[in-house]
């Protein structure tokens, strides 16, 4: 996972070997490989977005099931186990310590990814089968709901299982294992597509703050190691890791077992920590996208459409008391269309920016600015920025004594 914080790459480094210095135009810019960075990017978030909210209103309904079980488990004196809780929710000191793990992280694969490929492969291989079967869950659901009563199938220690979800899970081996044989890109890019989604589905933003001091740390981890880290380790670390392949696990077994001239060579791997997307006009032109320039943005769009539903949910049952809605409720411009349109600008700024200066370019210089700008001024023009900054879903109960 490391890699998806090698964010801000957005390079064609086999382009730049072919094109002389010139002047960019729109063609360019509009290049098929950039159009699907774009548009995969934007879906992939507001897939994450809706599933996570989807999920955490099924986990509210749950709740409220079991604490009607918990009434007549009182009586009955049958003990009632608590459920446990899904998302992971980053606090201020998780925000502040993000980006020097990142950056340890970083430098870690710099210096020992010789020694250490093999570890990473394999590490990084079991993490996005399980993030892949995740992203596929949906869909295998919705085959297997004619045929399948949601039973589900134990598996001793390892626990019960429906069968979309064992579904699931077989096609993303099965996915993985062929990445593994062949390392072909779009294999990369789904599993690269799965560690998106589960990230912004199940990691949790509490506030503006620490939304704030979380991308700020980023983008000030980003443009670092970008820009300034050819002058202190002699070469740009952040395009090294994100562009170094890994020798493949199953060639390494084949040398262990003296099966080399049996088994073919098989290709080196590029670890999903990033989106590539090669041109359809263009041979040898491609687009590259870390992954932490989807996760990052997209944790803050998450929280911020949790925020619009809660703020949703608060006028209905003020409405329902009797209560006028708080100011700003009306607009049909929410937060997160707001995020979602300066994601796009940020992407789209961010996409010049490379053709402009033929160069990698960090993505959170232009996302974060795009993104969380307009979402503060937002929220200080409808009067919510004090309440998202700290303390943004504490329920307040509407009062029931209305002035005459």
């Amino acid at each position: 996972m490391s890699e998806g914080f090698a964010a801000g790459l957005q390079q064609d480094d086999i382009l730049q070997q072919q094109q002389q210095q010139g002047e960019w135009s729109a063609y360019t810019i509009m290049d098929s490989s950039r159009v699907s960075t774009c548009l995969i990017s934007m879906l992939l978030i507001v897939y994450g977005s809706f599933r996570s909210l989807n999920m955490e209103q099924e986990q509210r309904e749950k709740e409220k099931k079991r604490q009607s079980e918990s009434m007549n488990n009182l009586l009955t004196g049958e003990p009632l186990l608590p459920e446990p809780n899904k998302f992971a929710t980053l606090d201020t000191m998780h925000a502040l310590c993000l980006p020097l793990g990142a950056s340890i992280s970083l430098l870690v694969m710099f210096f020992f990814f010789d020694s250490m490929q093999m570890l990473f492969a394999v590490c990084t291989a079991i993490i996005a089968t399980v993030a892949l079967a995740f992203l596929l869950l949906p869909m295998c659901q919705y085959i297997i709901r004619p045929c399948s009563d949601g039973t589900r199938i134990s598996f001793g220690v390892c626990g019960r299982f429906t069968a979309a979800e064992l579904f699931s899970f077989s096609l993303a081996v099965s996915i993985v294992c062929v990445w593994v044989l062949t390392g072909h890109w779009l294999l990369m890019d789904a599993m690269g597509m799965g560690l998106c989604v589960a990230f912004i589905a199940f990691v949790r933003l509490p506030s503006l703050k620490v939304s704030t001091l979380l991308l700020t740390g980023l983008l000030i981890y980003d443009v670092f190691w970008v820009f300034f880290s050819s002058y202190i380790f002699s070469t740009n670390v952040m395009v090294k890791v994100a562009t170094r392949p890994a020798d493949n696990p199953v060639g390494l077994v084949a040398r262990k077992l003296n099966l080399g001239g049996i088994v073919k060579e098989p290709p080196k791997l590029n670890l999903p920590g990033k989106l590539v997307f090669p041109s359809i006009h263009n041979s040898g032109h491609f687009s590259m996208l870390g992954l932490g320039d989807i996760v990052m943005p997209g944790l803050l769009l998450c929280f911020v459409l949790r925020y619009d539903a809660y703020k949703k949910s608060q006028c209905t049952q003020t409405a329902e008391a009797g209560v006028p809605p708080p100011r700003g409720v009306g607009s049909k411009l929410t937060y997160f269309h707001c995020s979602l349109l300066g994601y796009f600008l940020g992407l789209l700024t961010a996409t010049v920016s490379s053709e402009v200066f033929k160069a990698a370019q960090p993505a959170l210089l232009y996302l974060v600015p795009f993104t969380l700008l307009p979402l503060l001024t937002m929220a200080y023009l409808k009067g919510d920025l004090r309440r998202m900054w700290s303390e943004p879903f504490i329920i307040q109960q509407a009062s029931k004594q209305l002035d005459v």
